[in-house]
């Protein structure tokens, strides 16, 4: 994946901070909307954003989990620290529709 970075020192990302869900909607897919309408903005606001991946930092292992599960990859060293590249999320939002 390395290898598909732009050559620079640092990747322009977006970050989602603080998605949560409140303790009792367990099992109602609350976070799995949050996440997509998190990432659904940050894929509409495009070239303005211009970011090349979408950033999370989780808080524990079920977060870690509940990333993992929709294909975000830990930073090497940083196992609580996730991304998905932009394109990744935008075939995923294109898979869905059709």
């Amino acid at each position: 994946m390395a290898r598909k970075l732009p050559r620079y020192d640092k990747v322009p990302a977006a970050l989602i901070g603080r998605l949560a869900r409140d303790v009792r909607t367990p099992g109602r897919k609350v976070g799995s909307l949050l996440l997509a309408d998190a990432v659904r903005r940050i894929l509409s606001a495009g070239q303005s954003l211009a970011v090349f991946a979408v950033v999370v930092d989780s808080i524990g292992e079920s977060a870690n989990a509940f990333y993992r599960h929709f294909g975000f990859a830990p930073f090497p060293g940083r196992p609580s620290r996730l991304f998905m590249l932009t394109s990744v999320a935008e075939a995923a939002f294109a898979d869905s529709r059709g």
